[in-house]
């Protein structure tokens, strides 16, 4: 007979909605991602990425001396402090981008003069010195693990633009610079992803902003969630050549494997960010006189999904992360940077969350995060284990 009084259990929580927000809404079905009610696809390439963090910070798109404001402060709190860059000087050459990110937040936190304070006004000056140091200290890293030296922020240039100058020596030109800027504020925000739920469920504690960003930056290390667009760079570079498409998506499906890039854990459509993405992508192959990566993630797209259907009898859609990648690429940035760009971008998402958690829920809710779990740790059948003593064992 069938035993009806076992829980149910909801896997990954999917499905389970666990919190209000005001902050971004991801409606799957019809493909749409939403910024404090814009749509992402009217934002991306109109506005900059600070007015994006002033959006997400504070409720509202800036007016004109509002948006002066923001840049000012986020240009003024660029530089990290020089213990910072020191201790990024003793780390092995060969660590994890992701892992001196992290390492760094902590840091972060024991020089930040509010860092005892906690009202909003001091959680909002804590996000605004992180959304500023995250790209000042990955490309600080990237450097320094090429035996360079950092170059300092420049106070005239965007956030993009500036990382990008940090990055190489040199300053991007308007279309670099633009490109850059709409792949941040596209990535800037989505809902409860992991990394989010991982921030706002440490801010549930009333633990500082730097405690919720670093398990953010944790989470997103993890190649299920932040790693997926190294993933398709590096599936591309396997490939090689738009003639060995069909044997790769053949060898792939035969095997069980998957194509990176293409599925998502929400979208039932395809993730409206990747359709602003992928003429980006091209443009670039052309104007660096080689397309072969742009056409690769194309045929993928077009041929994977036609053999997904055919095998699956369902259709599969692309994501964020599958035109990302050489749009990256072809900036000429380092494979293993692309997680990190991830995160210089969703700290102005993580740091609103962990700020609407802590001071500005959408609807009341307890105060911490506490789930249950339903315990199979059967080990001595019905009853209690019997305690032996160590020398009877």
């Amino acid at each position: 007979m069938e035993d009806t009084c076992q829980p149910v259990l909801n896997t990954g929580l999917r499905g389970v909605t666990i919190a209000s927000t005001k902050i971004s809404d991801v409606n799957g079905a019809e493909g749409k991602l939403v910024y404090r009610g814009y749509l992402v696809k009217d934002l991306a390439g109109k506005i900059s990425f600070e007015e994006v963090v002033y959006l997400l910070l504070f409720e509202r798109l800036p007016n004109s001396q509002e948006l002066v404001d923001i840049k000012k402060q986020i240009a003024e709190q660029r530089t990290v402090p020089d213990e910072i860059l020191t201790a990024m000087k003793s780390m092995p050459k060969d660590a994890l981008p992701m892992d001196v990110l992290q390492a760094a937040v902590p840091m972060l936190a024991t020089v930040d003069p509010d860092i005892r304070k906690t009202d909003v006004d001091s959680a909002g000056r804590m996000a605004i010195r992180l959304i500023a140091k995250f790209p000042t200290i990955v490309a600080a890293w990237d450097r320094l693990r090429n035996g360079k030296e950092p170059v300092a922020p420049d106070p005239n240039l965007g956030q993009a633009a500036n990382f990008l100058y940090m990055l190489s020596g040199e300053k991007p030109d308007d279309e670099l610079a633009g490109f850059m800027d709409a792949a941040l504020v596209l990535h800037a925000e989505h809902s409860f992803n992991a990394s989010t739920f991982a921030a706002r469920e440490v801010a549930s504690t009333k633990a500082h902003m730097y405690a919720a960003v670093a398990a953010g930056v944790g989470s997103l290390s993890g190649p299920l969630h932040g790693g997926a667009n190294t993933r398709v760079m590096q599936m591309l570079l396997d490939i090689g050549d738009v003639d060995k498409v069909d044997d790769y998506i053949a060898n792939i499906l035969d095997s069980g494997g998957v194509i990176m890039g293409l599925g998502h854990a929400v979208y039932q459509v395809d993730d409206p960010r990747a359709h602003i993405l992928a003429p980006m992508s091209q443009t670039l192959g052309k104007r660096a006189g080689d397309t072969r990566w742009y056409d690769l993630s194309k045929a993928l797209e077009v041929k994977g999904k036609a053999a997904f259907k055919e095998r699956k009898g369902s259709d599969i859609f692309v994501n964020v992360d599958f035109y990302s990648a050489s749009l990256y690429y072809y900036m000429g940035i380092a494979v293993d940077l692309f997680t990190p760009i991830f995160a210089i971008s969703r700290i102005a998402g993580w740091t609103a969350h962990v700020i609407e958690e802590q001071y500005g829920g959408a609807a009341a809710k307890p105060t911490l995060y506490r789930p249950e779990s339903d315990y199979v740790g059967d080990y001595c059948g019905p009853d209690e284990c019997a305690f032996v003593p160590l020398k009877d064992r």
